[in-house]
């Protein structure tokens, strides 16, 4: 039995639109509240503009009213274990804690990791308000 979640970040990889490195990625996004929201990685000739699955799994969440998340799945075609990029993982980190957890797809089993491990340090609110803080002082 696979993970539902997973599930999810599957029947998003149809959706994809990959012209270019045909590496297809899906994402499902579960709320505090248990909502969930999926994305689909979509390039753009300009890579710089691409949209990631998780990304775009966020950016559904958030314009729904939706900003506290509890668990991510991402999975590609390949089923590779990928894990969300640094950039992705800055915008995890706006919206949840070190706690997040985000299952990675390996096929027939899943790596299972935590926001904080993934990006330790991040940059926050409070860091912000630290070095604001830090400079005042000056």
């Amino acid at each position: 039995m696979t993970d539902p979640l997973i599930d999810r970040g599957r029947d998003a990889l149809d959706s994809a639109h990959v012209p270019y490195s045909e590496y297809r990625v899906g994402a499902a996004l579960r709320t505090a509240d248990g909502s969930v929201f999926v994305g689909c990685n979509i390039e753009n000739a300009n890579y710089s503009n691409s949209l990631h699955a998780e990304e775009v799994a966020v950016a559904e969440a958030v314009k729904t009213g939706h900003t506290e998340f509890e668990r991510l799945a991402v999975t590609s075609a390949a089923r590779d274990g990928v894990t969300p990029c640094g950039m992705c993982r800055q915008t995890l980190a706006e919206f949840a804690g070190d706690d997040l957890e985000i299952v990675c797809d390996r096929g027939e089993r899943v790596d299972t990791y935590t926001l904080g491990e993934l990006l330790p340090n991040t940059i926050s609110q409070g860091t912000l308000d630290a070095a604001s803080q830090q400079g005042a002082d000056r």
